[in-house]
C-alpha cells in the first residue's frame, strides 16, 4: 500500500519528511535501552533532505546510520553514497551518530557482502528512506541485473548487484529486507517518477518498487514534490 504526500516545493517536502523520519526514530527509541538504525539513499535527490535531517533534535548517539545501497567504489569517489552521507547527514546534531558504511573495496565484493550478512551490527534498519529510478528500481535492486531473482527472493539482508545499464557494481539491501523494515519512506520528485510509481502500484511489474507497492503487508509513505 502506498500513501502519497504531495508538496509544491522541495523545501516543504524535505521539512515534512525530516519531521516524519524524526518522529519514527523517536518512537523506536521510546524504550531507554533501545537503539535504532536509519538507512538512507544516495544520489542527488536526497541531498537537501539529508541536510535538513542533520539538524533534527534526536538522540543521535543511539541511532546507527547506514545506507540502503551503495556503489562499489571508495569513499573518495564522487559516486560514493557513503561520501554523500558524511558530507550532508553526518553534520551538525547528527555528527554524533555512529555510521555503518556498506563498502570496503579492500575486500572482494561477494566476500564483503557475506561479511555484512554475518555481522550483527548491520541489523535490519528500523527506518529507511528509499529513492526510485525511472525504471522502477529502488535500493540497487535492478531488473536488468543478473542477480534480480536472488535479490528479490533471498532472505539474506544484503546482496551484491551488477546492474546492466547503470555504472558500478553495488551492495544493496534485498527486497526481503526492505519488506521487513518497520517504517519505509520514498522520496521522489517530478511528474515522470510519479507516473512510474502509480503504474507500478496499479499492476504487478518486473521492478522493485512494484513488488513493494503491491505487497499488502507493506506501507510505503511517499513524499513527492512536483518539481
Amino acid at each position: 500500500m502506498i500513501d502519497i504526500h504531495a508538496f509544491d516545493t522541495q523545501e516543504a517536502q524535505c521539512t515534512a519528511l525530516a519531521v516524519a523520519v524524526g518522529d519514527a526514530l523517536r518512537a523506536a527509541l521510546a524504550d531507554a535501552s533501545a537503539r535504532a538504525t536509519l538507512a538512507v539513499s544516495g544520489g542527488t535527490s536526497p541531498r537537501p533532505f539529508l541536510q535538513t535531517l542533520s539538524g533534527a533534535a534526536l538522540d543521535w548517539p543511539r541511532i546507527d546510520v547506514t545506507l540502503v545501497d551503495d556503489r562499489w567504489v571508495p569513499e573518495t569517489d564522487a559516486a560514493s553514497n557513503a561520501r554523500l552521507v558524511r558530507d550532508t547527514l553526518l553534520q551538525r546534531d547528527a555528527a554524533r551518530a555512529p555510521f555503518l558504511p556498506l563498502v570496503d573495496t579492500a575486500a572482494a565484493l561477494d566476500a564483503h557482502v557475506a561479511t555484512l550478512n554475518a555481522n550483527p551490527a548491520y541489523r535490519l534498519p528500523t527506518v529507511a528512506v528509499l529513492g526510485m529510478g525511472e525504471d522502477g528500481h529502488t535500493a540497487s535492486i535492478f531488473a536488468d541485473a543478473p542477480e534480480w531473482e536472488h535479490a528479490t527472493s533471498t532472505a539474506e539482508r544484503f546482496v551484491a548487484v551488477h546492474p546492466g545499464a547503470a555504472p558500478h557494481p553495488r551492495v544493496s539491501l534485498s527486497l526481503d529486507a526492505l519488506k521487513h523494515i518497520d517504517r519505509l519512506f520514498l522520496l521522489i520528485a517530478g511528474g515522470r517518477k510519479r507516473d512510474v510509481l502509480e503504474a507500478a502500484a496499479a499492476a504487478p511489474q518486473r521492478n522493485a518498487i512494484s513488488k513493494l507497492a503491491n505487497d499488502k503487508g507493506i506501507k510505503l509513505d511517499v513524499y513527492w514534490c512536483a518539481h
